[in-house]
């Protein structure tokens, strides 16, 4: 599936970092790969397209989009898959991700990433769905946990029992984000080692970093902050339980020149690497956080 290793470290690929990206950078500092999110590459055209397919020639790149809405009641946008697998046949990923989510019903867009009813019902319309993706795509599809804010009264299980018993239902992959499970975690008071416990190491094939708004009582996804102590040591415990897995920074927000963003995957770097030593995640975190 994947030419990028599991120890391996990336970067979300912004307009703000196309020219840097595209010069020499630090032996031991170099993004090992990028990831796009694919609603901006769909015309087949333009000046993004050119910026992607020159650092496609040095990067390895993987796709994540936000458009799926895998979860919503409404059909699949057959259009829009159509325009996703030419994509990915153009660049060729090494994988392909969206979000378990839904973004809209009755053909209005939310533009936001909603939570899943965690229920039976959920559970049999996402299978259904998935193969149905992957089938027009010709690719396994790879989801991401959201962060959340509210439950669902309906909720017949909890977000990481869901997670889990979709991904052994449906065989599709998961990109993990580890600060959405902190985030939802805070927001709604579970553990958020139970719930990277309950992850099948083998279906997830990517991490994903980010900052967070802290308001105490709410915790916000917000993308726009470095990765906070919490969620470098949650980040440890995750490559502790699952081994290494392929990790990227993921910033959205008050985009950082790249040299930061730089240090900040050789902070993810030096954690997996003291990890790999058997350090508790407090210890592997250490000096870092």
């Amino acid at each position: 599936m994947s030419s990028i290793q599991p120890d391996s470290f990336g970067l979300g690929l912004r307009t703000e970092h196309y020219q840097a990206l595209a010069e020499p950078l630090p032996a031991g500092l170099r993004p090992d790969w990028l990831e796009i999110i694919s609603e901006n590459y769909l015309v087949p055209g333009g000046k993004p397209l050119w910026h992607l397919e020159r650092l496609r020639r040095d990067y390895p790149v993987v796709m994540h989009g936000v458009s799926l809405s895998i979860g919503s009641a409404d059909p699949l946008s057959l259009d829009y898959l159509r325009e996703l697998k030419a994509l990915a046949d153009r660049i060729q990923p090494a994988w392909l991700s969206d979000h378990l989510c839904w973004t809209g019903v009755d053909h209005r867009n939310l533009h936001d990433l909603l939570p899943m009813p965690y229920t039976e019902a959920s559970l049999h319309h996402l299978c259904g769905r998935i193969a149905q993706v992957q089938e027009l795509l010709q690719r396994p599809l790879v989801l991401e946990n959201v962060s959340s804010y509210v439950a669902f009264a309906a909720d017949e299980m909890d977000e990481a029992c869901f997670v889990a018993e979709l991904l052994r239902r449906s065989g599709c992959r998961l990109l993990l984000d580890v600060n959405n499970v902190y985030v939802s975690a805070r927001n709604h008071g579970f553990d958020p080692r139970a719930y990277i416990d309950r992850m099948p190491a083998a279906q997830v094939v990517q991490i994903h970093l980010a900052g967070h708004e802290d308001l105490g009582e709410l915790v916000v996804d917000t993308h726009d902050h470095a990765v906070c102590p919490a969620v470098w040591e949650l980040y440890a415990y995750t490559l502790g339980r699952l081994g290494p897995k392929p990790t990227m920074i993921e910033r959205d927000d008050q985009i950082p020149p790249l040299a930061d963003l730089l240090a900040e995957l050789a902070t993810a770097r030096d954690v997996a690497r003291r990890v790999a030593q058997d350090l508790t995640p407090a210890a592997a975190v250490g000096a870092f956080a």
